[in-house]
This record gives C-alpha cells, sequence and structure tokens, in this order.
C-alpha cells in the first residue's frame, strides 16, 4: 500500500456505515439507546497501583501516534459525503479525550457506571473529534493521583474509529507508553486510518464485485424472513434497541459429537455451526429454502492492517440456496463452498454490495445474522501489564433491569467455541420489538432440540432428508399425541352446522365465542352467521361442494365465516394471512375455488381476478327475512360423507399439499 499525507478524506465505509445506522436504525439523540459505544472494564490485581500522571501521558501519547482517536466524522451536505478530518495534535487548546475521574461504595454503583458507559449516547461528539474516554472509578475514596487495587478503569470508545482488534494495539502501546514514557510516532512510517480511506475509495474491485452481483442474483434484499414474530414493528421509527438475550451451553456429549462430525466430514467447526443456523431458519420458517442472513468479517485483510487503530469490519450476506430433499451432510458440502467464497470477497464494503440492487429500499436480510466465535477460556481473563502493573480484564455483562439488553438485529445467533475444553455454547438476541421473552426462550430449546437430533449418530448414519427434522420438542410430541386420541362417540351421525345450531337454540343467551373484550352469544353468533350464508347461496351461488376458502386473521368473523360455509354446503378452506401473496394465489388456484372470505385486515393481499366477500360488511349491511332463510335452507341438503373442509401441508418437501 502507498502512503498519502492528508489530514482530510472521504470517510471508510465502515466509518460510513456505522454513522448512517447510528442514525437511521437508532436516534443519536434519544437518551440510553447508544448501540455503538465500546467500554472495556479493567480492574488492579491486589497490592497493584497506577500513576494517574503517568497513565494521562501515555493516553497522549498513544492518541498522538494513533489518528482515529482524534479524528471527526463530519456530513458534507456540499458533496452528500461523510468526511473524516484528523485533528492537529499540537493544537494546543483543544481536549483530544475525556480523563473522568469518579467513585463508587458498591458494585451496584459501579453496575451503573458501566450501564452510562454502555448506553448514554451524549458521551461521544464525533464532530469534534471526542471518540475515546478514559474513566476511572475509584472504592470508597476521594479521587487520588494512584489507582489502587479494587479501583477500576473504563477504556471508551465509539465503534465508528474503533473495532475490537484495535484493542491490542491499544494495549500494547500502552504498556510501552506508561512504561518508557515515550511512543514511535514516525508518520512517515506507520500507515495511518486514513491511508486506508483513501486506498479503500480508490481500489479496483471488479471480480468482487462480480461475484456478489452473480451471488444475490434474482434475490429480494428487501425480504424479511417468516421468523415466529409476535408482532411487527410499523416504521423505523417504532425501532427501540431493546432486546432479550438466551444462553445455552451445548454440553459435553453434544459439544464432542459436533467437534467429531466438523473434523470427519473436513469442514471447520464455524462452516458447522453456519450450516447448523440454514438448517435451523428452514425450518423455524416453515419451510423457505432460499436464506440469506447477515455475518461481520474483521477486514483487516493485508498485514499492514494489523497495527492499526481504526474502524475495518465488513458486513457481508450469506445466501444459501438449499434443496429441501438433501441430507445435513450435503448441506455442509454446500455451505462450506458458501463460506469459502464469501470470505475470499469479504473486502467488498457492503454499500457497494447494496448499490448493486437499487431496488432495495431496506436491506432487511442484515437483521437475521450469525456470528461465531473461537477463544481460549484463561485468554477471557487474562491479565493486562501496564508498566509492572497487573490489571484484569472483566466481562461487560452488567443487566440493571430487564429492558437492559441491547440489540442491532431482529435476530441473532452467535455461536461460541471454548479451545481450552472444547466446548461450545450459543446465544440467541433477539429484538423485544418483534418478540416475546417466552417466544425467544423458547425459540433456543427447539434449536437446541434440533443439534441434538442432527448429531445424533443415528440420524447421521440414516442420512434423513432435512425436511424430516423436527422443532417439536418432546412435550409438545407428547401432547399431540394425546390430543389426537379423539376418538368420540357420536348418538347420532349429523352435521357440523346442525349441531351447532342444535346449542344455539339450547343455549342463545350464553357466550359461545369471545375474544379479548369482544364476545357474542350463540343467537347473535347464528345471526351473523345465518347472514352470512344466505349471502353465500343467494348471491354468490355457492352450493353443496363447492370450495370456499378464508383468509382472516384471529377473530370472531373468522368462526362466524367458517361455520357459515357449511351451512351454505361449502368446503371450508382456510388460508394463513401470514403467507405471501404469491403463495395464497397458487394455493386458491390448486383449490379451483372463486370465492375468498375477508375482513378489513385481508382484503388487499389477493389479485383483482378473485372474487372477495367481507365477512364484517355483509353482517353489517345484510338483513334477514325469516321465511327466506328456511326456504333457502332446506333446500341446501349436505351429505353427511361430504368434504367438511381442506386444509394445506406446509410445503416444507416442496409444493403444499391439500389434506380433506
Amino acid at each position: 500500500m502507498s502512503i498519502f499525507y492528508n489530514t482530510v478524506a472521504q470517510a471508510s465505509f465502515a466509518q460510513a456505515r456505522i454513522w448512517l445506522d447510528e442514525r437511521i436504525r437508532f436516534n443519536v439523540d434519544r437518551p440510553f439507546t447508544a448501540i455503538y459505544n465500546m467500554p472495556f472494564l479493567y480492574r488492579l490485581c491486589p497490592g497493584q497501583s497506577l500513576s494517574i500522571q503517568q497513565l494521562k501521558k501515555a493516553l497522549q501519547l498513544i492518541v498522538e501516534r494513533h489518528q482515529s482517536l482524534r479524528t471527526s466524522l463530519v456530513f458534507d451536505t456540499i458533496n452528500n459525503q461523510l468526511m473524516q478530518r484528523v485533528i492537529d495534535f499540537h493544537q494546543h487548546d483543544t481536549n483530544f479525550f475525556e480523563f473522568i475521574e469518579s467513585t463508587f461504595q458498591t458494585e451496584k454503583e459501579l453496575d451503573l457506571i458501566i450501564h452510562n458507559e454502555k448506553r448514554n449516547s451524549q458521551l461521544f461528539d464525533l464532530t469534534r473529534g471526542l471518540v475515546f474516554r478514559c474513566h476511572i472509578v475509584y472504592y470508597q475514596k476521594p479521587p487520588l493521583n494512584v489507582v489502587c487495587d479494587n479501583d477500576a478503569i473504563i477504556f471508551n470508545f465509539h465503534h465508528a474509529i474503533f473495532d475490537h482488534p484495535s484493542m491490542d494495539i491499544f494495549l500494547h502501546d500502552l504498556n510501552e507508553a506508561y512504561t518508557t514514557g515515550q511512543l514511535t510516532t514516525d508518520e512517515n512510517i506507520c500507515l495511518r486510518y486514513l491511508d486506508y480511506a483513501i486506498i479503500e475509495q480508490q481500489m479496483s474491485m471488479t471480480p468482487a464485485s462480480l461475484f456478489w452481483l452473480e451471488t444475490l442474483h434474482n434475490y429480494n434484499l428487501d425480504r424479511l424472513l417468516s421468523l415466529p414474530f409476535d408482532r411487527h414493528r410499523l416504521s423505523e421509527e417504532n425501532r427501540t434497541g431493546r432486546g432479550t438475550s438466551v444462553c445455552f451451553d451445548f454440553g459435553e456429549d453434544l459439544s464432542q459429537a459436533f467437534i467429531a462430525y466438523s473434523s470427519s466430514y473436513d469442514i471447520t467447526v464455524e462452516q458447522l455451526a453456519l450450516a447448523s443456523y440454514y438448517t435451523f431458519l428452514f425450518k423455524l420458517t416453515n419451510g423457505e429454502s432460499d436464506l440469506c442472513v447477515g455475518m461481520n468479517v474483521h477486514g483487516r485483510y493485508r498485514e499492514e492492517l494489523m497495527s492499526v487503530i481504526g474502524m475495518f469490519v465488513n458486513a457481508i450476506p450469506l445466501r444459501c440456496q438449499l434443496n429441501v430433499h438433501w441430507s445435513f451432510s450435503q448441506l455442509i458440502d454446500h455451505v462450506k463452498e458458501i463460506m469459502t467464497n464469501s470470505l475470499q470477497y469479504s473486502y467488498f464494503p457492503l454499500q457497494r454490495i447494496l448499490a448493486q440492487h437499487p431496488q432495495t429500499t431496506k436491506p432487511t436480510f442484515l437483521e437475521t445474522s450469525f456470528e461465531f466465535q473461537s477463544y481460549i477460556s484463561e485468554n477471557r481473563k487474562k491479565q493486562v501489564m501496564i508498566g509492572n502493573t497487573r490489571l484484569l480484564a472483566a466481562p461487560i455483562s452488567i443487566k440493571i433491569d430487564d429492558n437492559d439488553v441491547m440489540t442491532k438485529f431482529d435476530f441473532a445467533l452467535n455461536i461460541e467455541h471454548d479451545l481450552n475444553n472444547d466446548q461450545l455454547s450459543y446465544t440467541i438476541n433477539a429484538s423485544l420489538d418483534l418478540f416475546d421473552r417466552i417466544t425467544v426462550n423458547k425459540i433456543a430449546q427447539r434449536f437446541h432440540f434440533m443439534l441434538e437430533q442432527i448429531f445424533n449418530i443415528k440420524y447421521i448414519q440414516m442420512k434423513k432428508p432435512l425436511y424430516e427434522l423436527s422443532l417439536n420438542l418432546p412435550d409438545e410430541t407428547l401432547l399431540m399425541k394425546s390430543m389426537n386420541n379423539t376418538e368420540v362417540l357420536f348418538s347420532s351421525s349429523t352435521c357440523i352446522h346442525h349441531e351447532f345450531v342444535k346449542q344455539a337454540m339450547k343455549y342463545s343467551q350464553k357466550v359461545a365465542v369471545e375474544l379479548d373484550d369482544q364476545s357474542l352469544t350463540y343467537s347473535e353468533l347464528l345471526y351473523y352467521i345465518q347472514v352470512l350464508a344466505l349471502n353465500l347461496v343467494n348471491r354468490h351461488g355457492v352450493i353443496v361442494g363447492d370450495i370456499v376458502c378464508q383468509c382472516v386473521e384471529r377473530s370472531l368473523s373468522m368462526v362466524i365465516g367458517m361455520i357459515a360455509i357449511e351451512m351454505s354446503g361449502g368446503v371450508y378452506c382456510p388460508l394463513s394471512a401470514h403467507h405471501p401473496e404469491h403463495r395464497l394465489q397458487t394455493l386458491i388456484e390448486q383449490t379451483g375455488c372463486r370465492l375468498v372470505l375477508t375482513h378489513h385486515l385481508t382484503r388487499n393481499k389477493f389479485k383483482d381476478n378473485i372474487t372477495l366477500i367481507d365477512i364484517e360488511i355483509v353482517s353489517i349491511s345484510d338483513r334477514m327475512v325469516d321465511d327466506i332463510i328456511v326456504d333457502v335452507f332446506s333446500n341446501v341438503a349436505t351429505p353427511l360423507n361430504n368434504m367438511a373442509y381442506i386444509i394445506f401441508t406446509s410445503g416444507s418437501t416442496g409444493t403444499p399439499k391439500a389434506v380433506c
């Protein structure tokens, strides 16, 4: 890489991505919603101490050497570009970083301080280049000139100028600067982050561009995976950043089986973890086979970048087009190829990938992410040396309340591999904007259960297809078996709607159906059913055996429509309101039906060539005449052996099939 000597340049793609994401998806002005603060906590070991004066001097030397720590980010409205500017270190009236001192009496108070460092969006000012701060927290004593054991040090950085590999560089230079009182700052030798940003803009990336264009060909980047959401987010303005987190250990047996499988199939543990994730998403989305998830890569693809503090992380899409009839071993061969090729071109900025698809308005594929980390457990508690002083890195895992977990994504899987004992664990993070905590906990249990199936020796030997995997937990399977034991002796054979009319006549003023604060008595329900059934027969010519589809959300209208179809002599066929329009169209064509019952939430999901009947409108506008009812329904003779309903299979093995 050649080196430039500018102090102003266009921001790197990584900087621009963080800067923009913070403003679009997360409101930077909203208090305690910071998603890109990066605090690192250290506690002094017993008997250790640090000089405040020496520490300040060492930090000044680091900021002088690493220009990223004194770089401002300002949007140029004239050129419509985000620009970075290195602030001159010799400006004597400039504070390049904040140095804060405070005290704590209890660990709870320290937790609150850490919480503020993590979540306070007002701690940094990117326009002034204030992107780094050092917070000394003294234990039960006023600020002194010495940091002692039980005290804490928090180094906090904004993610737009700092990534996790940068911390090793920072600590190395901090030790040297504190010990010797000096640092090498020869700018003619050291590559600066700003130089990298300039070179990145000028690089020829044609091979990578062609690869990503082909990889995402015909993929709808705006398509959100059909995960089991409890609700939907109406707009980005409703994004809170609040999340919930569920963690599970694989356990010794499953960890060993997982790693043994990786070795025997010549696949990395990371690739195997990704294949497992694709399998899980395939089952969780009820059979979606074209899957795309986001994954972060470190972005330090050249040796010269390994000693530079800055933000290099890139996000890439990993697309998998699986065949539902594949065995798991066939899938991992495909995933191995996907990851190998994708990582080869992972330097291609996400912004350029998205620019290849100008029709994309919201790249929702990034909302489902995958992360894999391998580490040695001792290193997570590694001691850090600053001069002769030993410090212990402490995890930032404080949870002030149930709403404290922040998440950047709607749904994320993080699998960790402890190389020291060859044990694996996983964490699922999900947005509370979309999921209830109980739902996420159940999803995590299903993932664990699926892994136990896949890495069972019998399943491996049988090479069963992916669609045969089940996400039903053992207790759910037992419950379904007990529910399927539905043999009931009836005194006589009658039709469904006849039995309902008998109950309505017998219990006319009792509540028949209830939903939230809505309810109908048997007589009221019978009235609306007869109004709709009369409409089907008289106005739309429904005769015995006609298939009538219904697509409504959970409501009183659902019950009215279902029994009205039976009363008119039709065959009831329910359609899910959550299916995409093309799937609904396909199912309607398969049944050959010409009528679909809807209500206000679903009437816009169908094409113009289908006759729609709004249950709510019919119930309000139509009126009945008793003589007409008797005359019409007396002519509807439904044979006892006639079809009552048709339902469709999920289609996880291919085309959905009708079952009657």
